[in-house]
Protein backbone atom coordinates (compact mmCIF):
# COMPACT_ATOMS: atom_id res chain seq x y z
CA UNK A 1 0.00 0.00 0.00
CA UNK A 2 1.36 3.24 -1.00
CA UNK A 3 0.71 6.32 0.63
CA UNK A 4 0.17 9.33 -0.83
CA UNK A 5 -0.01 12.48 1.40
CA UNK A 6 -3.14 15.05 -0.10
CA UNK A 7 -3.00 18.11 2.52
CA UNK A 8 -3.83 16.66 5.83
CA UNK A 9 -5.09 13.61 4.42
CA UNK A 10 -3.83 10.54 2.55
CA UNK A 11 -5.29 8.37 -0.45
CA UNK A 12 -5.02 4.83 -0.96
CA UNK A 13 -3.60 3.01 -4.26
CA UNK A 14 -1.41 0.44 -5.04
CA UNK A 15 1.68 1.70 -5.99
CA UNK A 16 1.54 -0.16 -9.15
CA UNK A 17 -1.85 0.13 -10.15
CA UNK A 18 -1.32 4.52 -11.08
CA UNK A 19 -2.14 3.36 -14.47
CA UNK A 20 -4.78 5.30 -16.26
CA UNK A 21 -7.46 5.21 -16.25
CA UNK A 22 -7.69 3.64 -18.00
CA UNK A 23 -6.65 3.63 -15.29
CA UNK A 24 -3.58 5.32 -14.49
CA UNK A 25 -5.78 7.00 -12.19
CA UNK A 26 -6.79 10.96 -12.31
CA UNK A 27 -8.61 13.34 -10.81
CA UNK A 28 -10.15 16.86 -10.14
CA UNK A 29 -11.14 19.71 -12.67
CA UNK A 30 -13.11 17.24 -15.52
CA UNK A 31 -16.08 15.14 -16.07
CA UNK A 32 -19.40 16.58 -16.40
CA UNK A 33 -22.38 14.87 -13.77
CA UNK A 34 -24.49 12.71 -16.01
CA UNK A 35 -27.72 11.20 -15.75
CA UNK A 36 -27.60 7.24 -15.92
CA UNK A 37 -26.74 6.05 -19.70
CA UNK A 38 -28.92 2.92 -21.29
CA UNK A 39 -28.12 -0.31 -20.56
CA UNK A 40 -25.36 -1.63 -23.04
CA UNK A 41 -26.20 -3.21 -26.35
CA UNK A 42 -23.94 -5.22 -28.42
CA UNK A 43 -22.81 -2.28 -30.67
CA UNK A 44 -24.38 0.81 -29.51
CA UNK A 45 -22.12 3.61 -26.60
CA UNK A 46 -21.10 1.03 -24.03
CA UNK A 47 -18.87 -0.72 -26.32
CA UNK A 48 -18.63 1.62 -28.88
CA UNK A 49 -14.84 3.01 -27.64
CA UNK A 50 -15.68 5.62 -30.05
CA UNK A 51 -13.37 7.99 -28.69
CA UNK A 52 -15.68 10.41 -28.98
CA UNK A 53 -12.85 12.96 -28.04
CA UNK A 54 -13.19 16.59 -29.10
CA UNK A 55 -10.25 19.18 -30.41
CA UNK A 56 -12.17 21.97 -29.58
CA UNK A 57 -12.86 22.07 -25.38
CA UNK A 58 -16.07 22.46 -24.37
CA UNK A 59 -17.66 25.85 -23.98
CA UNK A 60 -15.57 27.30 -20.81
CA UNK A 61 -17.93 28.34 -17.82
CA UNK A 62 -16.78 31.95 -16.93
CA UNK A 63 -13.55 32.52 -15.17
CA UNK A 64 -14.27 33.00 -11.31
CA UNK A 65 -11.80 35.44 -9.05
CA UNK A 66 -7.83 35.15 -9.47
CA UNK A 67 -8.65 32.67 -12.14
CA UNK A 68 -7.18 32.58 -16.14
CA UNK A 69 -7.03 30.21 -19.01
CA UNK A 70 -3.44 28.56 -20.36
CA UNK A 71 -3.74 26.10 -23.63
CA UNK A 72 -0.83 23.60 -23.40
CA UNK A 73 0.09 21.52 -26.34
CA UNK A 74 2.14 18.49 -27.16
CA UNK A 75 5.24 19.91 -28.23
CA UNK A 76 4.94 18.05 -31.31
CA UNK A 77 2.87 15.49 -33.09
CA UNK A 78 3.15 11.64 -32.27
CA UNK A 79 2.53 9.16 -34.20
CA UNK A 80 1.75 5.98 -32.22
CA UNK A 81 2.85 2.70 -32.98
CA UNK A 82 2.24 -0.33 -31.36
CA UNK A 83 4.52 -3.39 -30.88
CA UNK A 84 4.16 -5.50 -33.21
CA UNK A 85 1.20 -7.71 -32.19
CA UNK A 86 -0.09 -4.73 -30.25
CA UNK A 87 -3.01 -2.34 -30.14
CA UNK A 88 -1.80 0.45 -27.60
CA UNK A 89 0.73 2.61 -26.75
CA UNK A 90 0.99 4.72 -23.70
CA UNK A 91 3.53 8.12 -24.74
CA UNK A 92 4.32 10.84 -22.06
CA UNK A 93 5.33 14.41 -23.15
CA UNK A 94 6.91 16.88 -21.08
CA UNK A 95 4.67 20.19 -21.59
CA UNK A 96 5.49 23.99 -20.28
CA UNK A 97 2.54 25.31 -18.58
CA UNK A 98 3.43 29.01 -18.14
CA UNK A 99 4.38 28.76 -14.56
CA UNK A 100 7.32 30.63 -14.90
CA UNK A 101 6.27 33.95 -12.93
CA UNK A 102 4.49 32.76 -9.67
CA UNK A 103 2.96 29.19 -7.44
CA UNK A 104 -0.88 28.62 -9.11
CA UNK A 105 -3.38 26.41 -8.29
CA UNK A 106 -5.04 24.49 -11.12
CA UNK A 107 -8.96 25.20 -10.52
CA UNK A 108 -9.98 23.14 -13.83
CA UNK A 109 -9.23 21.59 -16.74
CA UNK A 110 -10.21 20.32 -20.09
CA UNK A 111 -8.51 18.08 -22.29
CA UNK A 112 -8.93 18.30 -26.79
CA UNK A 113 -8.12 15.21 -27.89
CA UNK A 114 -7.14 15.76 -31.15
CA UNK A 115 -6.75 12.63 -32.95
CA UNK A 116 -10.10 11.07 -31.76
CA UNK A 117 -9.95 7.84 -33.79
CA UNK A 118 -6.91 6.86 -31.15
CA UNK A 119 -6.92 8.82 -28.31
CA UNK A 120 -8.42 6.87 -25.31
CA UNK A 121 -7.70 8.69 -22.60
CA UNK A 122 -5.38 11.25 -20.93
CA UNK A 123 -4.02 11.66 -17.65
CA UNK A 124 -1.67 15.02 -16.23
CA UNK A 125 0.67 14.53 -13.59
CA UNK A 126 2.55 18.08 -12.10
CA UNK A 127 6.50 17.98 -12.21
CA UNK A 128 8.14 19.89 -9.18
CA UNK A 129 10.67 22.12 -10.38
CA UNK A 130 13.40 19.85 -8.82
CA UNK A 131 12.18 16.63 -10.89
CA UNK A 132 12.54 18.15 -14.43
CA UNK A 133 15.88 17.74 -14.93
CA UNK A 134 15.02 13.73 -14.61
CA UNK A 135 12.06 14.41 -17.04
CA UNK A 136 13.87 15.92 -19.71
CA UNK A 137 17.11 13.50 -19.00
CA UNK A 138 14.24 10.23 -19.50
CA UNK A 139 12.47 12.17 -22.84
CA UNK A 140 16.12 12.17 -23.85
CA UNK A 141 16.77 8.91 -23.51
CA UNK A 142 13.60 7.47 -25.68
CA UNK A 143 13.85 8.01 -29.49
CA UNK A 144 11.02 10.25 -30.77
CA UNK A 145 8.71 12.69 -29.15
CA UNK A 146 8.20 11.50 -25.36
CA UNK A 147 8.79 8.46 -23.37
CA UNK A 148 7.05 5.20 -23.20
CA UNK A 149 5.28 5.36 -19.37
CA UNK A 150 2.83 2.72 -18.81
CA UNK A 151 1.36 2.94 -15.65
CA UNK A 152 2.23 5.99 -14.41
CA UNK A 153 4.41 9.03 -15.42
CA UNK A 154 7.84 6.97 -15.71
CA UNK A 155 9.43 9.81 -13.31
CA UNK A 156 9.52 10.54 -9.42
CA UNK A 157 7.35 13.31 -7.83
CA UNK A 158 4.89 13.33 -10.56
CA UNK A 159 1.55 14.34 -8.68
CA UNK A 160 -1.66 13.44 -10.94
CA UNK A 161 -3.62 16.39 -11.09
CA UNK A 162 -6.23 15.69 -13.68
CA UNK A 163 -7.46 12.99 -16.94
CA UNK A 164 -9.52 12.59 -19.55
CA UNK A 165 -11.66 9.75 -20.74
CA UNK A 166 -14.71 9.48 -22.90
CA UNK A 167 -17.83 11.70 -21.45
CA UNK A 168 -15.15 13.96 -19.34
CA UNK A 169 -15.63 17.44 -19.53
CA UNK A 170 -14.70 20.79 -16.98
CA UNK A 171 -15.77 20.25 -13.85
CA UNK A 172 -15.58 23.08 -11.22
CA UNK A 173 -15.80 22.25 -7.73
CA UNK A 174 -15.50 25.14 -4.51
CA UNK A 175 -12.85 28.00 -5.93
CA UNK A 176 -11.29 27.71 -2.55
CA UNK A 177 -10.18 24.33 -3.17
CA UNK A 178 -7.32 23.48 -6.64
CA UNK A 179 -4.22 21.14 -7.02
CA UNK A 180 -1.35 23.16 -6.26
CA UNK A 181 1.49 23.63 -9.17
CA UNK A 182 4.59 25.66 -8.30
CA UNK A 183 6.51 27.95 -9.51
CA UNK A 184 8.80 26.71 -12.67
CA UNK A 185 7.40 23.44 -13.19
CA UNK A 186 5.80 21.61 -15.24
CA UNK A 187 3.59 19.20 -16.57
CA UNK A 188 3.51 15.42 -17.70
CA UNK A 189 0.64 14.33 -20.21
CA UNK A 190 0.43 10.66 -20.38
CA UNK A 191 -1.64 9.60 -23.39
CA UNK A 192 -3.08 6.25 -24.02
CA UNK A 193 -3.34 5.57 -27.45
CA UNK A 194 -5.52 2.46 -29.25
CA UNK A 195 -4.94 1.82 -32.31
CA UNK A 196 -8.42 -1.05 -32.04
CA UNK A 197 -10.79 0.84 -34.44
CA UNK A 198 -8.06 1.59 -37.32
CA UNK A 199 -8.52 -1.95 -38.07
CA UNK A 200 -5.07 -1.74 -39.56
CA UNK A 201 -4.84 1.43 -40.99
CA UNK A 202 -2.80 4.07 -40.49
CA UNK A 203 -2.91 5.96 -37.00
CA UNK A 204 -2.22 9.31 -38.12
CA UNK A 205 -0.39 11.76 -35.81
CA UNK A 206 -1.82 13.08 -32.87
CA UNK A 207 -1.00 16.56 -30.73
CA UNK A 208 -3.48 17.03 -28.49
CA UNK A 209 -3.70 19.97 -26.27
CA UNK A 210 -5.17 20.94 -22.63
CA UNK A 211 -6.80 23.66 -21.38
CA UNK A 212 -6.22 24.91 -17.91
CA UNK A 213 -8.02 26.70 -15.43
CA UNK A 214 -5.44 28.27 -13.19
CA UNK A 215 -6.01 30.51 -10.03
CA UNK A 216 -3.82 32.83 -7.99
CA UNK A 217 -4.33 33.33 -4.21
CA UNK A 218 -4.67 30.98 -1.63
CA UNK A 219 -6.73 27.27 -2.19
CA UNK A 220 -7.02 23.89 -0.25
CA UNK A 221 -4.86 21.92 -1.82
CA UNK A 222 -6.31 18.86 -4.01
CA UNK A 223 -4.75 15.58 -4.96
CA UNK A 224 -6.17 12.09 -7.01
CA UNK A 225 -7.34 9.23 -5.04
CA UNK A 226 -7.36 5.95 -6.52
CA UNK A 227 -9.19 3.23 -5.13
CA UNK A 228 -8.66 -0.28 -7.15
CA UNK A 229 -10.25 -4.06 -7.29
CA UNK A 230 -9.05 -6.25 -8.94
CA UNK A 231 -10.90 -8.11 -12.32
CA UNK A 232 -11.10 -11.82 -12.74
CA UNK A 233 -13.39 -12.76 -15.41
CA UNK A 234 -12.76 -16.07 -16.89
CA UNK A 235 -14.01 -16.46 -20.40
CA UNK A 236 -17.31 -17.57 -21.31
CA UNK A 237 -18.47 -21.19 -21.55
CA UNK A 238 -19.02 -20.39 -25.23
CA UNK A 239 -14.94 -19.55 -25.38
CA UNK A 240 -11.89 -21.49 -26.13
CA UNK A 241 -8.26 -21.07 -26.67
CA UNK A 242 -4.66 -20.36 -24.61
CA UNK A 243 -5.19 -17.03 -23.25
CA UNK A 244 -8.36 -18.73 -21.91
CA UNK A 245 -5.93 -20.15 -18.91
CA UNK A 246 -5.14 -17.38 -16.45
CA UNK A 247 -1.62 -17.63 -16.02
CA UNK A 248 -1.51 -17.49 -19.82
CA UNK A 249 -2.95 -13.98 -20.12
CA UNK A 250 -1.14 -12.93 -17.50
CA UNK A 251 2.02 -13.79 -18.73
CA UNK A 252 0.40 -12.11 -22.16
CA UNK A 253 -0.41 -8.85 -20.05
CA UNK A 254 3.83 -8.97 -19.69
CA UNK A 255 4.38 -9.65 -22.85
CA UNK A 256 2.24 -6.55 -24.65
CA UNK A 257 3.32 -3.97 -21.29
CA UNK A 258 6.41 -5.03 -19.41
CA UNK A 259 7.32 -7.38 -16.41
CA UNK A 260 5.59 -5.02 -14.09
CA UNK A 261 2.33 -5.06 -15.77
CA UNK A 262 2.25 -8.43 -15.15
CA UNK A 263 2.36 -8.42 -11.54
CA UNK A 264 -0.61 -5.93 -11.05
CA UNK A 265 -3.20 -8.80 -10.94
CA UNK A 266 -1.72 -10.37 -7.91
CA UNK A 267 -0.78 -7.32 -6.46
CA UNK A 268 -4.73 -6.65 -6.28
CA UNK A 269 -5.43 -10.03 -5.16
CA UNK A 270 -2.69 -9.66 -2.46
CA UNK A 271 -4.11 -6.00 -1.18
CA UNK A 272 -8.12 -7.14 -1.54
CA UNK A 273 -8.26 -11.13 -1.37
CA UNK A 274 -5.24 -12.48 0.62
CA UNK A 275 -3.97 -13.71 -2.52
CA UNK A 276 -6.71 -16.38 -3.48
CA UNK A 277 -7.96 -16.20 -6.44
CA UNK A 278 -11.84 -16.09 -7.16
CA UNK A 279 -13.08 -15.84 -11.02
CA UNK A 280 -16.15 -14.11 -11.48
CA UNK A 281 -18.06 -11.41 -12.78
CA UNK A 282 -17.87 -9.33 -9.86
CA UNK A 283 -14.92 -8.45 -7.86
CA UNK A 284 -14.35 -5.66 -5.36
CA UNK A 285 -12.12 -3.83 -2.64
CA UNK A 286 -12.08 -3.27 0.76
CA UNK A 287 -9.46 -0.78 1.67
CA UNK A 288 -8.74 0.90 4.98
CA UNK A 289 -8.00 4.63 5.18
CA UNK A 290 -4.97 5.02 7.72
CA UNK A 291 -5.32 8.49 8.03
CA UNK A 292 -8.35 10.95 7.42
CA UNK A 293 -9.09 13.18 4.29
CA UNK A 294 -11.97 14.26 2.48
CA UNK A 295 -13.71 13.51 -0.89
CA UNK A 296 -15.25 16.09 -3.00
CA UNK A 297 -15.58 14.44 -6.37
CA UNK A 298 -15.68 10.21 -7.64
CA UNK A 299 -16.05 8.80 -11.06
CA UNK A 300 -15.00 5.27 -12.09
CA UNK A 301 -13.40 3.80 -14.76
CA UNK A 302 -13.31 0.46 -16.43
CA UNK A 303 -13.14 -0.80 -19.99
CA UNK A 304 -15.24 -2.20 -22.78
CA UNK A 305 -16.55 -4.82 -20.66
CA UNK A 306 -17.68 -2.94 -17.60
CA UNK A 307 -20.82 -3.46 -16.84
CA UNK A 308 -20.97 -1.50 -13.19
CA UNK A 309 -19.05 0.31 -10.31
CA UNK A 310 -19.99 1.44 -6.85
CA UNK A 311 -18.08 3.27 -4.14
CA UNK A 312 -19.64 2.88 -0.70
CA UNK A 313 -17.70 4.17 2.42
CA UNK A 314 -18.24 1.33 5.56
CA UNK A 315 -20.75 -0.94 3.75
CA UNK A 316 -22.80 -2.76 6.47
CA UNK A 317 -21.67 -0.12 9.14
CA UNK A 318 -23.93 1.88 10.56
CA UNK A 319 -23.56 5.58 9.05
CA UNK A 320 -22.41 3.60 5.76
CA UNK A 321 -23.41 5.03 2.43
CA UNK A 322 -22.82 5.04 -0.94
CA UNK A 323 -20.53 7.64 -2.72
CA UNK A 324 -21.36 6.62 -6.32
CA UNK A 325 -23.20 4.43 -8.20
CA UNK A 326 -23.14 3.91 -11.72
CA UNK A 327 -25.16 0.45 -12.37
CA UNK A 328 -25.54 0.99 -16.56
CA UNK A 329 -21.44 2.06 -17.13
CA UNK A 330 -21.28 3.69 -20.46
CA UNK A 331 -17.78 3.45 -21.52
CA UNK A 332 -18.07 6.67 -23.78
CA UNK A 333 -19.63 8.46 -20.89
CA UNK A 334 -16.97 8.55 -17.60
CA UNK A 335 -17.83 11.65 -16.40
CA UNK A 336 -16.19 13.28 -13.14
CA UNK A 337 -19.05 13.35 -10.23
CA UNK A 338 -18.98 15.84 -7.31
CA UNK A 339 -20.68 14.98 -4.51
CA UNK A 340 -23.63 16.59 -3.17
CA UNK A 341 -21.58 17.79 -0.38
CA UNK A 342 -18.20 16.93 0.78
CA UNK A 343 -17.30 13.30 2.76
CA UNK A 344 -15.19 13.18 5.30
CA UNK A 345 -13.23 10.10 5.36
CA UNK A 346 -11.79 9.26 8.92
CA UNK A 347 -8.65 6.83 9.77
CA UNK A 348 -9.89 3.15 9.42
CA UNK A 349 -12.76 3.55 7.24
CA UNK A 350 -13.75 1.22 4.94
CA UNK A 351 -13.97 2.31 0.96
CA UNK A 352 -15.07 -0.57 -1.09
CA UNK A 353 -14.71 -0.61 -4.31
CA UNK A 354 -17.12 -3.01 -6.67
CA UNK A 355 -17.29 -4.11 -10.51
CA UNK A 356 -19.58 -6.34 -12.15
CA UNK A 357 -17.79 -6.63 -15.75
CA UNK A 358 -19.12 -8.91 -18.27
CA UNK A 359 -17.65 -11.62 -20.94
CA UNK A 360 -20.21 -11.84 -22.82
CA UNK A 361 -19.71 -8.79 -24.31
CA UNK A 362 -16.47 -9.57 -26.10
CA UNK A 363 -18.63 -11.57 -28.73
CA UNK A 364 -20.85 -8.42 -29.68
CA UNK A 365 -18.69 -5.49 -29.90
CA UNK A 366 -16.92 -4.92 -32.94
CA UNK A 367 -13.48 -3.47 -31.34
CA UNK A 368 -12.95 -6.79 -29.46
CA UNK A 369 -14.53 -9.53 -32.04
CA UNK A 370 -11.48 -9.85 -33.61
CA UNK A 371 -9.32 -10.30 -31.14
CA UNK A 372 -8.89 -13.80 -28.98
CA UNK A 373 -10.62 -14.88 -25.86
CA UNK A 374 -8.48 -13.95 -22.46
CA UNK A 375 -9.19 -14.66 -19.31
CA UNK A 376 -9.59 -11.09 -18.41
CA UNK A 377 -7.27 -9.71 -15.91
CA UNK A 378 -6.21 -5.81 -14.79
CA UNK A 379 -4.23 -4.65 -17.85
CA UNK A 380 -3.41 -1.43 -19.46
CA UNK A 381 -5.13 -2.43 -22.80
CA UNK A 382 -7.91 -2.16 -24.22
CA UNK A 383 -8.92 -5.22 -24.19
CA UNK A 384 -7.62 -5.67 -20.76
CA UNK A 385 -9.85 -4.59 -18.08
CA UNK A 386 -9.92 -2.24 -15.09
CA UNK A 387 -11.97 -1.49 -11.62
CA UNK A 388 -10.87 1.65 -10.13
CA UNK A 389 -12.46 4.77 -8.13
CA UNK A 390 -11.21 8.21 -9.19
CA UNK A 391 -11.39 10.57 -6.31
CA UNK A 392 -10.74 13.82 -6.02
CA UNK A 393 -9.56 14.52 -1.92
CA UNK A 394 -8.14 17.34 0.48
Amino acid sequence: MTRTRIGAGVVLAVAALLLAACGNGPARGSGTTASPSPPPSATAAHGGHGLHGSATPAPAAPLRAGERFVTATMPKPYKPEPAAGGTDVYRCFLIDPGLAGADAFLTGTQFAAQNTDVVHHAILFSVAPEALAEAREVDAKDEGEGWTCFGNAGVDRAAWIGHWAPGTNEVLLDPKLGYPMAKGGALVMQVHYSTLAMDGKPAGTDQSSVRLRLASGKRTPLATALFPAPTELPCTAKEKGPLCEREAAIQDVGKRFGRASATQAGALLEQCAKGKVKPGPTQHCDLTSPESFTLHALAGHMHLLGRSIKVELNPGKAGGRTLLDVPEYNFDNQALQPLPEPVAVKKGDTIRVTCTHDASLRARLPLLQKLPPRYVVWGEGTQDEMCLGIGVAS
